[in-house]
């Protein structure tokens, strides 16, 4: 195949001008609304090699911040403990139209003290259906009850944000 001639790359490369796209990213409340209701948070560290662990994780929100919890021993806190870079995506929609999104890049904050991670395991039964099929408020010995043992042998991390991107695709109002 030969390569095209320099008019013809000219006219494969031209330029076309800005696309004329109305702004589509989340204000700070649609931002704080769209964590409250979206569920799965895919978390993303880099492993001992050097390449991105990606997991999806059940996630709180506290004072503004992600916070998630997940066994110390676990690949992505091994990851995020010897490199505490963080990347975090949500996603909603099933079709172009309905698209909505939020990545956060920024840096794992860890807290390991039992009474916090028992808040969010609270938190997250609220939330999701941990113990059976609805989500469902415990009360404190509830609580202890059921995740007390575990509370120890987790890490809790709060996302602290340094870049965040987001999209909600139903500002175009159907124009792309």
């Amino acid at each position: 195949m030969t390569p095209p001639t320099r008019h013809a790359r000219r006219r494969v490369c031209s330029y076309i001008g800005p696309m004329a796209r109305k702004d589509i990213t989340m204000t700070d409340d649609e931002m704080a609304t769209f964590l409250e209701e979206a569920h799965v948070l895919q978390v993303s560290s880099i492993d001992a090699d050097g390449y991105p662990h990606i997991a999806p994780m059940w996630y709180v929100m506290d004072e503004g911040k992600i916070v998630f919890r997940s066994f110390t021993k676990s690949q992505k806190i091994v990851n995020l403990t010897r490199n505490n870079k963080i990347g975090v995506l949500i996603e909603a929609g099933r079709s172009y139209r309905e698209l909505r999104g939020l990545m956060m890049r920024g840096t794992a904050r860890f807290v390991t003290d039992p009474e916090y991670i028992l808040k969010v395991y609270g938190g997250l039964t609220a939330r999701y259906g941990m113990l059976g099929d609805a989500p469902q408020q415990l009360t404190a010995e509830e609580l202890d009850a059921a995740f007390g043992r575990f509370a120890s042998k987790n890490t809790a991390v709060v996302v602290e944000p340094e870049k965040i991107a987001s999209w909600d695709h139903r500002k175009l109002g159907g124009v792309y």
